[in-house]
């Protein structure tokens, strides 16, 4: 009768011990099934075809092309006797005007651009622009005297050179040099202007890349993923410019009708349209798995696939104009650098921070945007100032979450009139900073040539300016995994205005379940301990 009693007790304790555990091993196996599921697992491609067709013509065989030039101008007008009427297309685009029409959140109609936008690195063109016009797509773009109308001034082969040899001056207002020069440990050659104009074809990345992956005035400075990597990148760097692999040229994606090149840098540009999104060859449904799929109308494809920025050349974090001045012992300028050789410390230009692999940030964005244009009043200046604001909540049908380097600044501005200072930063003169180191002097010419008024006091603000990663796309098993967004420390613990589940939670919530789990754990064994102890009354019996 004893060794009934036990073994009915063994059994009953076997079968308590499976009604309590057997649950939490379904449901972690389920969170493990969904985990998996989660997992990326590539994309599809769609939309894309590689360009098969033969080389375009050989322009060797032109005639117009084998005469003597002497200068680019006349380069341009060859070109323009047989490619006729493509100046005027040329001359509708922000590549060359450097600025084009929106409607700002205030309703008014204005250009926004180059010309007139302010950031938080080398601030404004303005006084600057015969330095900032060597990445202009055109001769000679030195002050306002520029006459955008003259189709000889429109440089084709600086997009259209694939002989690799055509570089501009970088101080030459566009122009390339005309005698061998030596510039910041770079040598330039004058280029042979016959053997350039009969190899001009479709751009390449190297075409786009001097200018694009240089802005900042150095490299990767402003973008954070565009630096001098993409020019050979292997697939660890991006898989569709991978040089073995997919080896895709910037015109891939960025196609031109009439010259109008789609895509547009949100960092200088308001309206949505013109835009270039991954779902053009991947569609909105990309993935194999559902689950993804139904990410996708919140989550940009790059918040996922783009998981760090910066993977080789470092680039420009942070950019404090108010540190500038100084100078050593002796009175000479000071340049300091960390130990990659990257600038930290400049009498002319300030301090800067730099990194690589970054993770990025993350913000909703519904593709439009606001920008700070000269003169605009600071309503706060104890604030940040944003110099670009994207537009986008969780609310917003058409915004995703998209990564994005914010840059981090500190520049002046005029305390009376609330206004970012535009300086004169760049010249030969006394009252450019960079040669007088007066910031007086610099705003005061600097303020006269944009026509804004200047109180003769200046202090630092702190901004910021944010850059959407689009590129250095990852391969698909580096993309993020499910829980590097959904936990309470993760990528988007800072993006607010919703609940997301793995990282959210309610104190309340969370004390109801535990104690709901916790009661019916309690249940079960007091519910055993009930059986167990009848059956051993009905033993004694």
């Amino acid at each position: 009768m004893q060794n009934n009693s036990i073994k009915k007790k063994s059994i009953g304790l076997i079968i308590s011990l499976v009604v309590i555990i057997v649950p939490w091993i379904i449901i972690f196996a389920i969170n493990d099934k969904i985990t998996a599921d989660n997992l990326p697992d590539g994309t599809r491609n769609v939309n894309f075809e590689k360009d098969t067709l033969s080389k375009q013509a050989d322009h060797s065989k032109f005639e117009v092309l084998k005469q003597q030039f002497t200068s680019p101008e006349q380069v341009t007008e060859a070109c323009l006797t047989c490619h006729n009427e493509r100046q005027h297309e040329i001359m509708q685009t922000a590549h060359w005007n450097w600025d084009r029409e929106v409607t700002r959140t205030d309703g008014t109609k204005t250009k926004i651009g180059k010309r007139n936008i302010v950031n938080n690195y080398c601030i404004a063109t303005n006084t600057n622009t015969w330095k900032c016009s060597s990445c202009h797509i055109g001769f000679g773009y030195k002050d306002k005297t520029f006459d955008f109308k003259n189709p000889s001034k429109v440089d084709c082969i600086v997009c259209h050179d694939n002989t690799n040899s055509y570089e501009k001056q970088p101080l030459g207002s566009g122009y390339p040099v005309t005698k061998k020069e030596v510039f910041e440990g770079k040598t330039l050659f004058p280029p042979d202007l016959n053997y350039i104009a009969q190899s001009v074809a479709k751009p390449t990345r190297n075409n786009c890349g001097k200018c694009h992956f240089f802005g900042g005035g150095g490299d990767n400075v402003k973008h954070g993923d565009l630096s001098s990597d993409l020019f050979k990148p292997n697939k660890q760097m991006d898989v569709h410019m991978d040089t073995e692999g997919n080896n895709m040229a910037c015109v891939a994606c960025h196609e031109a009708d009439r010259h109008k090149i789609m895509g547009k840098a949100y960092s200088v540009s308001s309206a949505n349209e013109g835009r270039m999104e991954c779902e053009k060859c991947h569609s909105e449904a990309p993935h194999n798995n559902s689950t993804l799929n139904n990410h996708t109308a919140k989550v940009a494809c790059q918040t996922c696939h783009i998981p760090v920025y910066a993977k080789g050349v470092a680039t420009k974090m942070r950019w404090d104009w108010s540190t500038a001045g100084k100078l050593d012992a002796d009175g000479k300028k000071i340049n300091e650098h960390d130990k990659e050789g990257h600038h930290t410390y400049s009498s002319e230009k300030g301090s800067f921070e730099w990194k690589t692999n970054v993770e990025p940030e993350y913000v909703w964005f519904n593709g439009t945007a606001e920008h700070y244009v000269y003169g605009d009043v600071i309503k706060d200046p104890s604030k940040i100032l944003q110099m670009n604001i994207f537009f986008g909540d969780y609310n917003d049908p058409k915004a995703k979450i998209v990564p994005v380097k914010i840059h981090r600044g500190k520049q002046f501005f005029d305390p009376v009139n609330k206004i970012l200072i535009v300086p004169h930063i760049y010249g030969h003169d006394s009252t450019a900073y960079k040669t007088g180191l007066d910031w007086n002097l610099s705003a005061q010419v600097g303020m006269k040539e944009a026509g804004l008024p200047y109180s003769g006091k200046y202090e630092p603000i702190e901004t910021e300016m944010y850059w959407r990663i689009n590129h250095m796309v990852a391969e698909s098993d580096k993309a993020l995994t499910c829980k590097e967004c959904h936990s309470r420390n993760g990528r988007l613990k800072n993006l607010a205005g919703f609940y997301m589940p793995g990282r959210d939670r309610s104190i309340l919530f969370d004390i109801i379940g535990v104690l709901m789990i916790s009661f019916s754990v309690m249940g079960v064994a007091v519910h055993a301990l009930i059986r167990y102890i009848k059956r051993d009354c009905i033993a004694c019996e």
